[in-house]
């Protein structure tokens, strides 16, 4: 559990933007929606290849 401690006179919108901040930067958000279905890893490995390839292709296009 995350705590974010709310400073004196502080918006508790501001702290709740702290808080989501915070959630999003640990990567509980994405370990969360990853445990919701079960993916096998060939697949995993596949999408991480395509990513890898689709990334290098940009860096290509940079440089000409």
């Amino acid at each position: 559990m995350f705590k974010c401690p709310i400073k004196a006179g502080e918006n508790i919108d501001r702290a709740l933007k702290r808080y989501t901040r915070k959630f999003v930067k640990t990567t509980v958000k994405n370990q969360l929606q990853d445990r919701k279905q079960f993916i096998k890893r060939s697949l995993v490995r596949r999408t991480q290849i395509q990513k890898a390839q689709y990334v290098l292709g940009l860096r290509d296009q940079e440089v000409v």
